[in-house]
């Protein structure tokens, strides 16, 4: 059956779509390290208490509903009229987490930024009222520690060498937007030298650049496998993987998260059964991961998988959003971090948003398949192209990363990342916090599980100087609220002790030392 099956993307080539070997990443990888993650579960006591703060939840939230039915008290969610005989939009009872927790937790969450996303961030103060359902803004802000923005390398900045260029290009060069799409008059000579450069950077043949990261994934999905295809795919990867898959038309099948043994089930049994019905043998195999999970903090265990994707001629996507300039001795990434020749990664992708300091994403991977994607690819042909400022900037600051600005500038940063990374978990692991995710990862999850421990987490943190994202159900499950640290090189290790030692201020109040691998001495 593995013989027999497709593996072309496009359609008038099914032959395998060579790869050639760039020097970028061949010559000189970052040495081997053994793959490893942190995932701990939380003692039965927290889980019970967690357990029964829901509990809570939910009677008294259905108390105040039988309240709103008897006209007692205010209906906080819209209502459809009007629509008699008709099969309701939405459903009353999915809105109910939303309408009687969240509604009222919703003042820690959704900030307005009154400044640049640099390692202090000023946040406009608002006023809520009738439970959080009239939010006014307020003429005066505050200054906060920032620990939620992706600007990972610090170049979501204001001043230095990318920000004058970009400033540089509205006003002498090409002002601000094209007006029409790559595939018609929005291409320009800044896009082709950016795309590039990218593809030089990642070790491709070449690259395909898009304005916005979230069409990257979600809108080309489709363009690269259809009804015939399987589709496999991370439980936990990203809602623009999700959608992508499901709008291509593709099987899809999902393995536990970084589980190698499920995937190599998955695959084995999907080779060996074939298409439903059928049983045709599949017209091509897409593994679908990425290189850092932003919820959990975790990599792909790339090794393994390009291992079984090399083993049942399947292809593989890496989603490389939140590791592309964050991971790898030179910000190449998560190969790089764990040592994997770029050859063997048939299609990469990442964004801009993050350590670039500005917008949109691209795809890389050989000649003919970004051929195919530029002829395909409805990103391409319906979506406006990517801004001259943004890909300016974007193009700066990777040009920073490989030093070819003719600084260290952005080593230097990247240095500075890793070192506080590992400063601040380490110091948060030593204390007896949960935490998820890989040394090196600068997505660091602290686990709360009680969504009461949540909020309370939010508000001290805002009253103390910190800017924190919490998050919780249903972006997480039910017993996995967190806090999430997105650090940056910007961050000062004196700022970094200044939040540990806050956080464990707060400790009496909150309970979050719940790790038994981590035990505190006393």
């Amino acid at each position: 059956v593995v013989s027999t099956q497709s593996t072309g993307f496009s359609k008038a080539r099914p032959t395998r779509i060579p790869t050639r070997k760039l020097p970028c990443l061949e010559k000189d990888p970052e040495p081997k390290i053994e793959y490893d993650e942190t995932f701990e579960d939380p003692p039965f006591l927290a889980i019970m208490s967690a357990y029964l703060c829901l509990f809570l939840f939910v009677v008294f939230g259905h108390f105040r509903d039988l309240l709103r039915r008897w006209g007692f008290d205010k209906t906080m969610d819209s209502s459809e009229f009007g629509n008699e005989g008709f099969v309701p939009l939405y459903n009353d009872f999915e809105a109910f987490y939303t309408r009687n927790v969240y509604q009222r937790v919703l003042h820690y969450w959704c900030h307005p930024l009154a400044g640049v996303p640099g390692a202090e961030i000023d946040i406009w103060d608002r006023k809520f009222g009738n439970f959080n359902e009239n939010i006014r803004l307020q003429e005066t802000k505050r200054k906060y520690l920032n620990i939620g923005s992706y600007n990972y390398l610090g170049f979501a900045e204001n001043d230095g060498r990318c920000s004058k260029e970009t400033i540089q290009e509205i006003r002498n060069k090409l002002g601000t937007a094209t007006a029409s799409s790559r595939a018609e008059l929005g291409t320009l000579k800044l896009h082709e030298e950016l795309e590039n450069l990218i593809a030089e950077f990642v070790g491709k043949e070449s690259a395909l650049v898009f304005g916005m990261g979230f069409a990257t994934n979600s809108m080309n999905m489709a363009t690269l496998v259809d009804e015939g295809c399987l589709l496999i795919s991370d439980e936990l990867n990203h809602a623009s993987l999700i959608l992508g898959a499901r709008l291509s038309g593709a099987k899809i099948k999902v393995f536990r998260h970084n589980n190698m043994a499920h995937l190599e089930k998955v695959l084995r049994t999907s080779i060996v059964m074939g298409q439903p019905r059928t049983r045709r043998p599949w017209k091509k195999i897409l593994i679908v991961v990425e290189g850092i999970y932003s919820m959990e903090g975790t990599s792909c265990n790339l090794r393994k998988i390009v291992e079984l994707k090399n083993k049942y001629k399947a292809y593989l996507y890496v989603d490389e959003a939140h590791s592309i300039g964050a991971m790898g001795k030179t910000g190449r990434g998560i190969c790089e971090h764990h040592g994997v020749p770029t050859s063997e990664i048939d299609i990469l992708m990442g964004t801009f948003s993050k350590s670039f300091g500005a917008a949109g994403g691209y795809i890389a991977g050989s000649r003919d398949i970004i051929a195919y994607l530029k002829k395909e690819s409805h990103a391409q042909a319906y979506s406006s192209a990517m801004s001259p400022p943004v890909a300016r900037q974007t193009l700066a600051a990777t040009e920073a990363i490989m030093g070819r600005d003719g600084t260290d500038e952005g080593q230097r940063r990247i240095q500075q990342l890793k070192d506080n990374t590992r400063f601040f978990r380490t110091e948060l692991q030593k204390r007896g916090y949960i935490l998820f995710g890989e040394l090196d990862s600068p997505v660091v999850p602290l686990l709360i599980c009680s969504i009461a421990r949540l909020c309370a987490f939010a508000k001290l943190g805002l009253n103390s100087g910190i800017a924190p994202v919490v998050v919780g159900f249903p972006a997480t499950p039910m017993l996995g609220a967190r806090a999430r640290f997105c650090l940056s090189a910007s961050h000062t290790r004196q700022q970094l002790q200044w939040m540990i030692d806050t956080i464990e201020k707060q400790e009496p109040v909150l309970g979050l030392k719940l790790s038994t691998r981590h035990k505190v001495k006393s």
